[in-house]
């Protein structure tokens, strides 16, 4: 059943929140979303969008970034600086790749580019609260020697020191950690963390390794737990496996 959860037994829509405020296409987006049973929430500024998210729990936020009190990757930037999870898809008529690039590395989980189909909205609005869903069910804690990942709390202590990671650095870590010694591409890792596999954007994955490896290090700077594999990509390498 689409747009649909179970909470003790009972059906609850998923709920999403649509800032836009183009009101012809507001209302296209609702009519289709309401047709796959999810509950939506509009908005049509920042602020009508962060009074919501304050007081209300989101499966899913639809963005536009060209808002009458600013652009959306600001929100979006402060949702994930204060650690707020919802996947968050931007809707935009900024095409570039710098654009798109931009709006990844400020925590979106997706990006769409206006004129869109209603098929594809529909299908990524799917795929994306597929994917929260099953980060959220996943209750699972990663442990190698000196690292503890937490996927439910989303909590990382590497050698006795708390780690404190962004959203999207925190899902990279850990797809990497669930598949140690396996080498991933860059490609590969854009879309199994992203969910983009566009050619173009793997200086976004490179920015975040080299971000994630900083803070890594500042807790056992001898320990180089994300290697490159030159030519290829990079891998997790776990304490108890390295080699000196």
């Amino acid at each position: 059943m689409n747009g649909t959860t179970k909470h003790n037994g009972h059906v609850s829509p998923q709920h999403i929140l649509l800032v836009e405020d183009e009101q012809d296409l507001a209302k296209l987006i609702i009519l289709n979303l309401k047709a796959l049973n999810y509950s939506v929430d509009h908005a049509t500024t920042l602020k009508q969008a962060m009074h919501i998210i304050e007081h209300k729990k989101l499966d899913l936020i639809l963005m536009d970034r060209m808002l009458p009190d600013g652009d959306g990757i600001m929100l979006c930037e402060q949702l994930r600086q204060a650690g707020k999870e919802v996947p968050l898809m931007l809707l935009t008529a900024k095409d570039s790749e710098a654009d798109v690039v931009l709006g990844l590395e400020a925590g979106a989980d997706d990006y769409l580019v206006k004129p869109f189909s209603v098929l594809e909205l529909r299908a990524r609005v799917k795929a994306l609260l597929r994917r929260g869903k099953a980060q959220n069910e996943q209750i699972q804690q990663i442990e190698f020697n000196g690292v503890t990942i937490n996927s439910s709390t989303r909590e990382v202590t590497a050698f006795n020191q708390a780690l404190t990671l962004t959203a999207r650095e925190f899902d990279l870590l850990l797809f990497l950690a669930k598949h140690p010694l396996q080498v991933f591409s860059r490609m590969q890792l854009l879309e199994a963390v992203w969910g983009y596999n566009y050619d173009g954007y793997e200086h976004t994955v490179n920015s975040h390794i080299n971000r994630l490896r900083n803070k890594l290090s500042l807790c056992s700077p001898e320990h180089d737990l994300v290697k490159t594999v030159w030519g290829v990509g990079y891998k997790f390498s776990p304490p108890e496996v390295q080699t000196h």
